[in-house]
């Protein structure tokens, strides 16, 4: 916040500014289907529009708008803190949970992007970790489908995250399912409804389709870029292909839901990082996807995520343009697209050797507790008086042989 109120932002502030006020002309419905000369493409969803129109409501009478904008996702980002502390206390140590909810807290991606860049990403990323501790740890499967349906009413990106999340209602039962269901499908239709029945064709092609800018600086088509690929392969990647990436996170996102529904937030964890590591998309702000997930994976991933991917986004913001990465920069870009494959794997191994629970993502019991199996307990008849109990074989259990003592197998 002392960042995004003493700080001018980079050239998505100013875009943001043009979108608010178009937002306010049209209405954040009619928005769509306007052009708007000198700003790019209007891709977000129906929930930003009407955020932006109160924001600029509010710059109106007098506040920054520069700063308003960045403060939706630095309270993400404290929201978030708490979330991760939340999740890994019911999983481990109340120590390691501290500590990794104080890395969130201060991770240098999320002061970088939220605090300096301020985009949405923090917001949909906060609400999709709610909407899986929500179902897997609170047992509260309404909430979660609204908490959910926010997310990808803010941006579009957790929506890959979306059919995991229903796999793990589904494994909770039929009720659990139809209330998770209800909370989504209510506040769908509130948001998405009057769009898709006034402008469904541009906001398909504005949200639904957007294949993201041309840049190669990240991952996959920065590696194909420096190997030399065919510039028809890269084109590929960025255009139609980049769908393909998509469906493999889905896919992968579904597997491990059905597998380990208990371990809900680690899977969103992992599916929104998968997103980050086969994004043929370029920006900075995206590496707020992982920031938080990794400390869900575990401490140490997601300390050597924030530390490389960190310096990767101060040194990018700080150099002459954030879409303009200096040669350090794309190497240390490298070096964290490298250190989040190894942190996703071992999410994943954490997650697929957790012991599968009887009761899935909602039952009563602790999630992903380690307990062993121990035999009936037997049975004592407590006497009257001052002595200590006297341990009895209940009436009708067969009675040791004459002459030898009946031995119990719980003894010490």
């Amino acid at each position: 916040m002392v960042i995004a109120a003493n700080s001018p932002g980079p050239a998505d502030v100013r875009i943001f500014a043009g979108f608010a006020k178009a937002v306010t002309a049209y209405g954040p419905v009619r928005i769509y289907e306007h052009p708007l000369p000198g700003l790019p493409v209007y891709n977000h969803p129906p929930l930003a529009g009407w955020m932006l129109l109160g924001l600029n409501g509010l710059s109106e009478l007098g506040m920054s708008f520069a700063t308003l904008i960045r403060s939706p996702a630095s309270l993400a980002d404290f929201c978030c803190a708490i979330l991760v502390f939340e999740i890994v206390r019911r999983r481990t140590a109340q120590t390691t949970a501290v500590l990794c909810g104080v890395g969130v807290a201060v991770s240098p991606v999320l002061i970088a992007t939220s605090g300096y860049h301020g985009n949405t990403d923090a917001v949909a990323i906060a609400f999709a970790l709610a909407a899986a501790h929500l179902l897997a740890d609170r047992k509260s499967p309404l909430a979660a489908g609204v908490a959910a349906a926010l997310s990808i009413s803010v941006k579009f990106v957790p929506v890959v995250v979306v059919p995991a999340l229903f796999v793990a209602a589904l494994r909770g039962g039929r009720p659990v399912l139809v209330r998770f269901a209800a909370g989504f499908g209510a506040l769908f239709a509130l948001v998405w409804g009057p769009v898709l029945v006034t402008v469904p064709q541009q906001l398909k092609e504005n949200v639904l389709e957007y294949e993201g800018g041309s840049y190669r600086l990240w991952g996959l088509v920065r590696f194909a870029d420096v190997l030399g690929l065919p510039e028809s392969v890269i084109t590929f990647m960025q255009g139609g292909g980049h769908f393909l990436f998509v469906l493999v996170c889905v896919a992968a996102g579904v597997w491990l839901a059905w597998l380990r529904p208990a371990q809900l937030p680690g899977v969103v964890a992992v599916t929104l990082g998968l997103l980050l590591l086969l994004s043929t998309a370029s920006g900075l702000q995206y590496l707020t996807w992982a920031a938080a997930g990794t400390f869900v994976l575990g401490f140490w991933e997601g300390l050597a995520y924030s530390a490389v991917a960190g310096l990767t986004a101060v040194l990018g913001y700080s150099g002459r343009s954030a879409v303009r990465w200096s040669e350090p920069v794309l190497e240390l870009g490298a070096a964290g697209w490298i250190v989040l494959a190894a942190g996703l794997a071992t999410g994943v191994r954490h997650i697929l050797a957790t012991r599968a629970c009887r009761q899935t993502a909602v039952c009563r019991a602790t999630p992903c507790t380690h307990s062993r199996r121990t035999g009936p307990r037997p049975q004592y008849v407590q006497y009257g008086g001052l002595g200590p109990a006297r341990r009895e074989p209940t009436p009708g259990a067969a009675r040791p042989p004459f002459g030898q003592r009946r031995q119990f197998d719980d003894r010490p």
